[in-house]
């Protein structure tokens, strides 16, 4: 880059958000780092970069104080906020029958509310144009059993990417999404341990023959976030080894 810009990723401690977190660093961008865990994601910042590079902000994305809070520091601490990068997210199983409301209103105030409060913030920081990539999910395009509130919250990302690109465009801002597959994180692996998922069977509906890496996702959001997608607004992108092509 010819000049250094300011990334603010949600859900950095670990996982998807982590390994984004280290690839924009490592492509020579500062790096906030917003996690509700403040002891990883400090020590995934310290890991990363360190002063001047990475500053760690702990807090919950769908609390808005807390979101305002992580952009002011990122602009006043990190000089300027160019890419926001939506990936904070929780999973939570259960039919509509036996989900409770609470449950209900955490899924989708995490996954959703968080990225629209995200952005309402950040958006007014991007004096010159900028980019935000929303993390969805392959369940924005298929469903499996029980995940009625995290499928409503994922399919939610694309309509709102799709409005935040006509509304912010004349911005210059550009939006856009991932739809992620199964990928290696600390999220799959519990699923895989409460017997939420099977780790054979994922691994069969994968054409490519493996579970994705959180470098898959980073390096789709990296690509995104670049010049190389000047042109690319309101976009979905599936980074999932072929998984939604098959209609699972």
């Amino acid at each position: 880059m010819s000049e250094c810009k300011t990334a603010l990723v949600t859900g950095a401690g670990s996982g998807i958000g982590a390994a984004i977190a280290e690839r924009f660093v490592a492509a020579g961008y500062r790096v906030a780092l917003f996690d509700i865990n403040a002891v990883t994601v400090r020590e995934t910042s310290a890991r990363i970069g360190g002063p001047g590079k990475t500053i760690a902000v702990d807090g919950d994305v769908s609390n808005e104080e807390h979101v305002q809070r992580a952009v002011w520091r990122t602009v006043e601490e990190l000089g300027s906020l160019d890419v926001l990068v939506n990936n904070a997210g929780i999973e939570i199983y259960g039919t509509v029958v036996e989900l409770t409301e609470e449950q209900w209103d955490r899924q989708i105030g995490v996954n959703l509310k968080g990225a629209y409060l995200c952005s309402k913030h950040a958006i007014p920081q991007m004096r010159n144009g900028g980019a935000i990539i929303h993390i969805s999910s392959a369940h924005a395009h298929v469903s499996w059993p029980r995940c009625p509130s995290y499928d409503a919250s994922k399919a939610g990302m694309i309509g709102l990417t799709r409005a935040m690109a006509l509304d912010h465009g004349p911005q210059g801002i550009r939006v856009n999404a991932i739809c992620p597959g199964y990928i290696s994180t600390p999220l799959l692996e519990k699923a895989f341990a409460i017997g939420e998922a099977d780790r054979e069977a994922v691994l069969k509906f994968h054409p490519l023959g493996r579970i994705g890496t959180p470098l898959d996702v980073a390096e789709a959001t990296l690509f995104l976030a670049s010049g190389a997608a000047a042109f690319i607004s309101g976009a979905v992108l599936n980074v999932d080894g072929c998984l939604t092509a098959q209609g699972l």
